[in-house]
């Protein structure tokens, strides 16, 4: 698609973030009561699933959302990924065993599983080429922001009132980010109409090969989230840290912070130097975590985590765009949000096998995932080999 519009900072791309936060904040909002509450159905052995199904079912339905995007419109599956969450949300506080709460989860990694992947795609359509980096960047300070503001709110709420009111906030926040799409403009010149044959996947529609490389970037540095969203708000209270959600607004604020710059830079002198930097410090977070027994040292080890997360996700999306072929941006996009499900949820169920409900085993499950990171500036110093015919792989 030829880009008509040269600015960033255009209306379409400000209600977009805008409606990304107001996302971002309703799913984020019930992370880190999410385990006392299936605690308190009995499912406290479960908890690696809590991430581990959403992130399933976010997976599965990349492909989907991938073709969708490409075919019937970037708005429509935007749309239908917010939606889940409205619905998902209103549901939780009717759930009283821990099956129907595990299947909830399952049916709200949906709403990941959609609407990022038509989001990015939109941004790679309204954006300048030499500016995706940057784009991208700004795109995950929104995401950031509603994760950063969300948890803290949402565990102050369920203080305050209840974790139903909590619950039924958190729909309300999705509903307004539905309402702002609404008022975009479609992207995509070549939309279909909507038909059964939209919803045939073949294994073409599984993943873009373009996308390999910066899918298995994304998969070793992705993982580390897992990690943090499964076991630090037991971590949290072991080091005495009241308010569980303060960990990832530390986490989102030095992310949001890397992103100011790493976006740019990213532009400027390419995304795998960025990316090998990235991940190196991703490393050292899981370390300082590993060894973190007080509330200061949790702090610092979730401020360092986020300044590499913030760092790396702006340069891997721009890197997936740029090796894609525009008209299969959707697919390109989709085929890194896999990857990204794929380390997030492996992260949540191996951390949460490693853990095992045990205080002293804290050091050794964050040591472990610190290896793991460091296999992605391996592979890009010394495995990958950018030397394939890039239009071949595009078309």
């Amino acid at each position: 698609m030829q880009k008509k519009q040269q600015a960033l900072f255009t209306y379409q791309f400000f209600v977009l973030c805008l409606s990304t936060a107001l996302f971002s904040a309703s799913f984020n909002m019930i992370i880190p009561e999410l385990p006392n509450f299936l605690t308190d159905l009995g499912g406290e052995d479960y908890k690696g699933l809590i991430i581990g199904l959403f992130t399933l079912t976010a997976g599965l339905s990349r492909p989907l959302s991938g073709k969708l995007t490409d075919t019937i419109g970037r708005i429509p599956v935007m749309v239908v990924g917010t939606l889940v969450c409205v619905v998902a949300s209103l549901f939780y506080p009717f759930v009283l065993t821990v099956s129907a709460f595990l299947a909830l989860r399952l049916f709200h990694g949906f709403s990941t599983g959609f609407k990022p992947t038509a989001t990015t795609t939109y941004v790679a359509d309204i954006v300048p080429s030499s500016r995706v980096g940057e784009a991208m960047g700004i795109l995950g300070i929104s995401m950031n922001f509603g994760a950063s503001i969300a948890p803290p709110v949402g565990s102050y709420l369920t203080l305050l009132w209840s974790i139903d009111a909590m619950f039924y906030i958190s729909s309300g926040l999705a509903v307004i980010s539905v309402l702002l799409l609404i008022g975009l403009k479609e992207t995509h010149q070549e939309k279909q109409p909507v038909k059964w044959s939209s919803f045939k996947i073949t294994l073409k529609d599984v993943y873009d090969p373009t996308a390999i490389a910066p899918g298995i970037v994304t998969v070793f540095t992705y993982a580390g989230f897992g990690v943090m969203l499964t076991i630090v708000p037991d971590q949290s209270t072991y080091v005495g840290l009241e308010n569980k959600g303060m960990f990832f607004t530390v986490f989102t604020i030095a992310s949001i912070t890397s992103r100011l710059f790493a976006g740019k830079t990213s532009d400027i002198y390419g995304p795998i130097p960025v990316m090998k930097i990235a991940a190196t410090v991703i490393a050292l977070g899981m370390i300082i975590m590993g060894m973190a027994t007080t509330p200061l040292t949790l702090m610092i080890g979730s401020g360092v985590l986020g300044f590499a997360a913030g760092m790396n996700s702006p340069a891997v999306f721009a890197w997936a765009i740029d090796r894609c072929n525009p008209k299969h941006r959707g697919r390109a996009m989709a085929t890194v949000y896999i990857a990204l499900e794929i380390g997030i949820g492996m992260g949540a169920v191996i951390s949460a096998w490693i853990y095992n409900n045990d205080y002293d085993r804290f050091d050794i499950t964050f040591f472990t995932f610190a290896g793991l990171a460091l296999i992605s500036p391996i592979y890009l110093q010394f495995i990958f080999k950018d030397k394939t015919d890039l239009s071949k792989l595009q078309s």
